[in-house]
């Protein structure tokens, strides 16, 4: 019989969440666990399966599975080990494959999260049907995952496809990232770059806005779309900053790929048109006009909480 079920994990740094789908892409059950609650590896695998027995015990257990597929923070999709990932606690190497097929006897595939999010959307969500498109997560980070061909991006260590950490300013003035880098997309265009954006403007502009009402050190992107939307003229100017940024990049990674659509994913897209009018706009006064107007500029059909889980499955049913 074949088997009608896998697991997907969405790990992140503070939480993992662990999904059933089957092969219609319906997440039929899920659990989460605190990532930053083990710090060995193996009380985590321990508490993932556990966690796992209780979802598949009503489906008729581990033996109505194919697999499991993981998004998680540097994963390396070749050798299946978590390399270098510096938000979790169990050192510069975890041979999490291996791990998780010793415990679940189960196969089990890894990929980057930005990359899984992208598997998902090709899978089940917006980009299905297109074999060429670029999935930007906009979060706490900037993720990327680059589909050519209908074929994620890997390159030839696994770790390709890196757009967030991509330079957009130069100099002593370059703001730093986590990353030990200055300069970076991240630190300019993801949900904390808004925020940083925010509090520069805010300091600087003599325009009156209801965002000097709030700490200014703790101003959320949320709070700059809330202002935007009640027509405050410093949140339009920040988004139109960030946006601006980020169009001008995507046009960098049009030039190399020439896809069909690049796909917005995570908090920040939120901001709806508020974000999407000057990315559109500043990429398609940047990129050669072979492209002007050609490449679709998209919001995920994904829900949020999905998105990873989904790319995992993908991988799984690989």
């Amino acid at each position: 019989m074949e088997k009608p079920y896998v697991f997907g994990l969405d790990m992140g740094g503070t939480n993992s969440v662990l999904g059933i789908v089957d092969a219609r892409g319906h997440v039929l059950a899920r659990t989460s666990i605190r990532t930053q609650q083990y710090p060995k590896i193996n009380d985590y695998i321990d508490a993932l399966y556990a966690e796992a027995e209780k979802i598949a015990e009503p489906l008729g257990g581990f033996e109505m599975f194919r697999g499991f597929g993981a998004g998680v923070p540097n994963g390396n999709y070749y050798t299946g080990v978590i390399q270098g990932a510096m938000n979790l606690p169990w050192g510069p190497y975890v041979p999490f494959a291996e791990l998780i097929t010793k415990k679940f006897g189960l196969p089990c595939k890894i990929t980057n999260d930005a990359n899984a999010a992208a598997m998902g959307e090709m899978t089940y969500g917006a980009a299905k049907g297109m074999k060429d498109f670029i999935m930007i997560t906009l979060g706490t980070g900037v993720g990327s995952g680059i589909v050519i061909d209908g074929k994620v991006v890997y390159g030839h260590d696994g770790f390709a496809g890196e757009l967030g950490h991509t330079m957009v300013a130069y100099g002593d003035d370059a703001r730093p990232c986590n990353c030990g880098k200055k300069g970076c997309l991240e630190a300019y265009c993801s949900a904390t770059g808004v925020a940083r954006t925010a509090k520069e403007i805010v300091t600087k502009s003599k325009k009156k806005t209801v965002l000097r009402n709030l700490d200014v050190d703790n101003i959320t992107s949320k709070d700059v779309f809330d202002a935007a939307e009640a027509g405050d003229e410093v949140a339009k100017e920040i988004f139109d900053f960030t946006g601006t940024i980020l169009g001008r990049k995507l046009s960098d990674f049009v030039e190399f790929s020439a896809p069909e659509a690049i796909i917005l994913f995570g908090g920040l897209t939120k901001s709806g048109h508020w974000i999407l009018d000057p990315v559109v706009k500043a990429l398609n006064e940047n990129v050669l006009p072979i492209w002007r107007d050609k490449v679709k500029v998209m919001f995920s059909d994904l829900k949020e909480a999905d998105a990873a889980v989904l790319g995992g499955s993908a991988l799984a049913w690989e």
